[in-house]
């Protein structure tokens, strides 16, 4: 599951949708990704490389010191 802002996003769909409209904004947003220690990495992954894909750059991982 992935939460933006406190909502669930239903699908990758949606997730890439509103990326594409962070990357694209005049001044982009600064996301702050905190991943939950019970989730495999590789959904984690998935999502930074959809940013990163997208052209989002001002990405952060917080709460891994709990990990």
């Amino acid at each position: 599951t992935v939460i933006w802002n406190g909502e669930t996003i239903p699908n990758r769909q949606v997730l890439e949708a509103r990326l594409v409209q962070a990357a694209n904004a005049v001044q982009q947003p600064e996301f702050h990704i905190r991943p939950n220690k019970l989730v495999e990495y590789k959904y984690v992954a998935a999502v930074l490389a959809s940013a990163q894909r997208l052209g989002v750059t001002n990405i952060g991982l917080v709460g891994n010191e709990a990990m």
